[in-house]
Formats: structure tokens, sequence, C-alpha cells
């Protein structure tokens, strides 16, 4: 593999075009000052966050894994996730750009915007949900030290959802140092939220008794599916950022640095929050009397309110960290993708923080009191994972295998930010790649056939999307890229 990095200049006619803008501009080697510390911290900031111990209780809780069998689902999860992720990275780091540029050469310059528009609308999601718990810890936090907030009750909430997303907001649109700077900072503050959650409960339950708690799925069912589909939602949790790293590798200085820092930052960390999810989730019983697996309500079941109010604060600053990072850049970028010229940065990260409201108006709306609703925070991530890692995974085996294998690691980055012979305006092979999965997974759904390949959509989606794309693009693109050369080597 190529670990050269290049700064690309960019002729007037090209800024001028009509897919160009600055922000989505290639960055310049001056602005590529993430070092592996920088990366490893990026990781740490997003990892360590309310979803990922939550996740990791729903594998027991709602997947009907033992402790055991949890722990291991998670470490071989993020074990399998490095690979997409540090391949995607490649590309951002080479050439600086970001991953609706990246994208362009295996689904068109104007076709890319459809599975742009697919992951901006996921990250608006977890947008949404994160800005949730970041609101419920700004409740829980002001409830602490104020009597007459906490009377507030569910309206405290929406009012905390609406501060912690316009504090989202803010970060994103000051720019990448400014994320550098918040993720550097989160990451030891995050470890400690975990520390302190284990020293509460260390007197109160065994970690033996709970790590021999069995499996909650009936007897007579088989071990492999129900892990399968634990696997696969672990794997979905970060199929978003395996489809957008270039977002952040293109801020690296170096490929060593994006993947040492990859590594060093995403297993252990994800690992060690997930498995204190499972743990703190088993042991919510013998806790607190019920079944919690989420931290922040977790917390809010302490008796001492100046525990409260220092695990919210950290909290709060963990939330920040993974939800402006992992949630606002891709869709940011996402959405300029589609009008460069009329979206900048500013209104993408505004249009971002809309959508995200909008997807969360129904939990806006119940805990104003405005309407009820029984949806289970369990059922919405584990349907919601197996779900978007059916559509993301075959674009994520789309992306690879043409920068590794068609494009030979080689772009022609110029011509990324117009509509030319070496990438047209829909690249057909990347849609039909990207169809015949989908298509599958929807008859899974439907018609109850093939339910494996749902179950299994990441590894089903991102394997067949990747065999198929090369065999309908290998022959054209191989041919595009030798007249591109030849034109080259003439001028």
């Amino acid at each position: 593999m190529s670990s050269e990095i290049s700064e690309v200049t960019l002729s007037k006619s090209v800024t001028e075009s009509d897919y160009f803008n600055e922000d989505l501009a290639p960055t310049k080697l001056s602005e590529r000052t993430w070092g592996t510390g920088n990366i490893a911290a990026l990781w740490v900031g997003m990892a360590v966050c309310v979803p990922t111990y939550t996740l990791g209780g729903v594998l027991t809780s709602y997947f009907g894994l033992s402790v055991m069998e949890a722990l291991f689902t998670i470490l071989l999860a993020n074990i399998v996730v490095l690979i997409p992720l540090t391949l995607n990275a490649f590309p951002g780091t080479k050439f600086g750009i970001p991953f609706p540029v990246v994208l362009r050469s295996s689904f068109g310059v104007v076709g890319s915007n459809i599975p742009c528009l697919i992951r901006g609308f996921v990250a608006c999601g977890w947008f949404g949900i994160q800005t949730m718990f970041g609101g419920l810890a700004i409740h829980l936090f002001l409830s602490s030290v104020s009597d007459g907030w906490a009377q507030l009750g569910g309206m405290g909430e929406v009012i905390g959802f609406f501060a912690f997303g316009a504090l989202n907001v803010f970060i994103v649109i000051k720019g990448s140092e400014s994320i550098k700077w918040l993720e550097t900072l989160a990451a030891p503050l995050l470890l400690i939220v975990g520390a302190g959650l284990i020293w509460w409960a260390s007197d109160k339950v065994s970690v033996t008794e709970v790590l021999a708690t069995p499996a909650s799925r009936p007897e007579d069912a088989g071990f492999f599916s129900y892990f399968f589909a634990g696997l696969t939602a672990m794997v979905g949790f970060w199929a978003t950022l395996s489809l957008n790293i270039p977002d952040f590798s293109r801020y690296a200085k170096s490929q060593k640095a994006q993947v040492t820092g990859q590594i060093i930052g995403l297993p252990l960390t994800m690992f060690m929050f997930a498995a204190l999810g499972v743990l703190l989730t088993s042991a919510s019983v013998t806790l607190v009397g019920e079944t919690v697996s989420d931290p922040v309500t977790l917390i809010g079941h302490i008796d001492s309110p100046f525990f409260v109010a220092i695990a919210m604060l950290l909290i709060i600053v963990a939330t920040l960290s993974t939800n402006t990072a992992a949630n606002v850049v891709s869709p940011t970028n996402d959405f300029q993708n589609i009008a460069p010229k009329y979206i900048n940065h500013t209104r993408g990260v505004l249009l971002t923080g809309l959508v995200g409201v909008l997807l969360m108006s129904w939990e806006l709306l119940k805990k104003a009191g405005l309407i009820e609703s029984d949806v289970s925070v369990e059922s919405l991530y584990s349907n919601w994972l197996l779900g978007y890692s059916s559509l993301l995974g075959p674009i994520a085996g789309i992306m690879i295998v043409d920068y590794f294998l068609i494009r030979k690691q080689e772009l022609d980055v110029a011509a990324l930010y117009t509509s030319s012979a070496a990438y047209p305006k829909v690249n057909w092979a990347g849609f039909v790649a990207f169809l015949i999965p989908v298509g599958i997974t929807l008859l899974a759904i439907t018609a109850d056939v093939f339910t494996w390949f749902y179950n299994y959509g990441w590894f089903t989606g991102s394997i067949s999307g990747a065999i198929i794309y090369y065999f309908a693009a290998g022959k054209l693109v191989n041919t595009v890229n030798t007249n591109v050369g030849e034109l080259a080597k003439a001028s």
C-alpha cells in the first residue's frame, strides 16, 4: 500500500465548478496537523459515549446473550470494524479529500448524493439520539442543584435537548481545530466516568456473579443466530464512521498516524466502555431494583447530589465530543455535496441540527407530555442498527474495491470536482452493486425469505456489494483509467 500523501493544487476552472466549494476542497499539507495521539483521542472521545454503553447492555437485555458471550461479541466486532475503517481512511489521508468527494469515484459526481444522503440521515438520527442523552444529562445536572428545575420534569429534558444541540452546532461551526481540541480534552474525562461507575458499583455487586449471568434467550434457541445478530449490530454501530472516516483522515499527518491512531484508540476503548455497559446493565437490578441500560438514568438513581452533578458534567462533555465528531461533521459535508455553491459549512451544520430535531420530534413531544409512546430504547437501537447497517454495508465494500482494486490507489482529484470521462455524473456500476444487496434485504423484510441476509446485514451487504462492483466496474473503469493515463502522458 502506498503511504505517500500529496497536496493537490486545483485550477481556477475547477474551483469555479458547480461541484466545488472551499469546505470540500482538498486539505493543504499545512492543515494536516493530526498525529497518532490526536486520532487515538478522536476515537476515545467517540467510543466512550452513552450509546456505546447502552448498546453493550442491549446485547444482554435484547439480543439474549450471556454476559461472557456479549463481551466476546464486542471484542470481535471492534476488531472486524477496524478493517473498513482503516482502508477507507487511505484516500482521505493521501489526497486530503472528504467522504463525499471520495464517493464520487464509485458512484459518480452527481450520483454520490444518494449514498451521501443515506449516510447523512443516519448521522442526523444519531445526532438526535445523542442530543437527547446530552439534554437529559443537562436536566439531571440542573435538577441536582435546583429543586425548582427538577419540578420541570420532561419539559426540563426538552429545554436541555435544545441547549445541548445548540452547543454542538457552535463547536462544529468553529471548525476542525475546535473538534480536535474537544476530543483531546474529553478523552481522559470520559475514562473518569467509567472508573467512577465501577467504584460506585464495586461494593454492591459481585463481578464474578455478574460474569456468570446466563443468557436470557429461550433455552432451546441456538447460540449462533443470536450471536451474529448482536455482532452485526455492534459492527453496524461504527458502519457509519467506516464510510466517512475520510472526513477526519484528511487532516492526518501520515497514513501511519491514521492507521496507528485508529488501532490504539478504537478497539480497546470501545470494548472497555461497552463491557462496562454489559456488566452494569446486568447488575442494575441489584443496584437500583430495575434493569437500566443507559448510564445517565443509572447515575440518576445515585443518592448523592454532588456525585450526580459531577458525573453529569462529565457525561455532557462525553456526549458533546462524540456528537460533534461522529454525527455533525459527516452530514454537514454530505449536505454540502448536494449543492456546494449554495450549502456551505455553516448552512450544512444548521441543516444537520434541523433534521436531527425533526427526527426526534416524536420523543420531544412525548417528553413534553403532548403525545404518548411506548417505543423502547432497546427496540429502537436493535432494529435501527440492523436496518441501516444493511444500507451502509454495500457502500463500504464498494468504496474499498473502487479505491484499492479498480483505481489502484490513484485518483484524478481535479476531475472529482467536475463531470468528466474519468468520473461521470452517475457511475451505474456503483448503483447496481448497491441496489442488488438492498433489494435482497427488502425482500427478506417483506417476503420473509433470505432472512439471514438481513440478519447479517452489514457482512452480507459489504461482501456482496464489493464482489458485484468489482465485476461491474472493473472493465469500464480500467478502460477509462488507461485513457486518462494516456492523456496525462501526452500533456
